[in-house]
């Protein structure tokens, strides 16, 4: 309050220096000059100290809960997404085992998730710091970017056991992971890998920038700290969106993650070529409504449980238990 009070004093005192008034008017000046910024930005104010180690912990706990919630609760509209998008021509959806390679997946989600926000967190937060308030859509793109390459060494042998199991290809994650080394080699758990990594690199980016600059701006706007509906909506928005957006490149990853060792594509250029060829170009939107649901709803859950288990996480640091016994 110091410098306000200062400013009200000299505006009522005439016996005030002329370098003070100088000094005021340059502040006057600067004020009016701060250029238009084309991105949400916050100031959040007093710099704190950048705690990597409680970041990442915190980002590691927060994302491996969100993780693992969101994908028990909507296991069953992914696995109907992926048969949609692995069955060729206009053959039947088999509706039976919908939770089929749920138990493997939530083996490989839960460190993926934890992964991702692991490295995003800091990565956020450093880059925050080191680029303009007016870019901070380029932080959040960089940073969503940089956990999905994390994440993608568990992501991709997890993606390719879980959907060849909703596939009904193998029974158990076991039995999958045995005969896909056995008959593909190591290399078969990371069966479209580069598809992976086309579709999600842009995915992690495009969603998290979205949701991040959505909630500084209706934080701006409301003046106050969302609550958890609130971080739902905006996350559903996210996902959505990207979901829809992403599509094709989804299609593209499925088909080369399911072909096993029939080798039916040579490679992701190959693939959408015989995919156009075949069956037209809609056949890159397969998929489009379960996927848009399934991630709209995901982003709700996982975005409202994500900001929530920071926020508990936050409020119980040592140093904040601390503080208020003094």
């Amino acid at each position: 309050m110091g410098p306000f009070a200062l400013a009200l004093d000299t505006k009522n005192s005439f016996a005030a220096s002329s370098s003070a008034t100088d000094a005021s008017g340059r502040k006057m000046d600067n004020l009016q000059m701060v250029p238009k910024k084309f991105f949400a930005s916050i100031n959040n104010g007093e710099e704190k100290p950048f705690d990597f180690l409680r970041i990442l912990f915190e980002g590691v706990i927060a994302g491996g809960t969100a993780g693992v919630v969101v994908e028990t609760a909507l296991y069953p509209i992914d696995t109907i997404k992926t048969r949609l998008q692995a069955t060729r021509g206009g053959g039947q959806i088999v509706l039976k085992g919908l939770y089929s390679g749920l138990a493997g997946n939530l083996a490989g989600v839960l460190p993926a998730s934890a992964i991702f926000v692991g490295v995003y967190e800091p990565a956020k937060q450093k880059l925050l710091k080191m680029f303009p308030e007016n870019l901070s859509a380029v932080a959040h793109l960089t940073a969503g970017a940089l956990g999905g390459i994390a994440a993608s060494f568990i992501r991709v042998p997890t993606e390719v056991i879980k959907q060849r199991m909703q596939t009904r290809q193998f029974a158990s994650a076991p039995d999958a992971v045995r005969l896909i080394v056995s008959k593909e080699g190591f290399k078969g758990l990371y069966a479209g890998y580069g598809s992976f990594l086309l579709r999600d690199l842009p995915f992690d980016a495009i969603q998290f920038c979205i949701y991040e600059q959505l909630r500084i701006g209706y934080k701006l706007a409301a003046k106050r700290e969302l609550n958890d509906p609130e971080n739902a909506v905006i996350g559903a928005f996210a996902g959505a969106l990207t979901g829809a957006i992403t599509t094709p490149l989804d299609v593209i990853k499925t088909r080369l993650m399911t072909q096993g060792s029939a080798n039916q594509y040579k490679g992701i250029v190959d693939c959408v070529k015989t995919i156009v060829a075949e069956e037209g170009p809609p056949a890159l939107l397969k998929g489009i409504g379960p996927r848009v649901l399934w991630i709209g709803i995901g982003g709700s859950i996982f975005f409202g449980v994500l900001e929530r288990t920071k926020r508990y996480l936050a409020q119980n640091r040592p140093d904040n238990a601390t503080s208020k016994k003094d």
